[in-house]
C-alpha cells in the first residue's frame, strides 16, 4: 500500500467516524448571546426562506431571542436565531436582532 493509499484511507475512516459523532443541526452547542429583536415585527423561519423555510411566527420588538454573531449561520442575511420563548432555532432577519447583551 503505497503512502497516498494509506493516508486516502485514513481520511475516509477519519470522515466517517466524523459523520458518525457529528451532533444534529439543532443541537448548537454554542451558547446563543442574548439580544431582542428591534424591528417592529421580524418573522420567524424554520429555515432560510430561499431554500424553502417556513413562516413559524411573526416575533415582536423586544422579544428575547439568540444569536452569537460569528458562530451561527447569517445566509444572504437571515441569522439562525435561538427564540427564548418557545425555545427553538429558526431564522429572522439579521438586521431585526439588536440589543446585544442586554437581558
Amino acid at each position: 500500500m503505497t503512502r497516498r493509499w494509506r493516508l486516502a484511507l485514513g481520511a475516509a475512516v477519519a470522515g466517517t467516524t466524523l459523520a458518525a459523532t457529528a451532533p444534529a443541526a439543532t443541537a448548537d452547542p454554542v451558547t446563543p448571546e442574548h439580544a431582542i429583536i428591534v424591528c417592529q415585527d421580524a418573522t420567524f423561519y424554520d429555515n432560510v426562506p430561499s431554500s424553502g423555510g417556513r413562516a413559524l411566527r411573526v416575533l415582536g420588538y423586544g422579544d428575547k431571542v439568540g444569536h452569537t454573531r460569528g458562530a451561527h449561520p447569517v445566509y444572504d442575511g437571515w441569522a439562525a436565531t435561538f427564540d427564548f420563548g418557545p425555545n427553538d432555532w429558526g431564522y429572522v432577519r439579521y438586521e431585526c436582532l439588536g440589543g446585544w447583551g442586554s437581558w
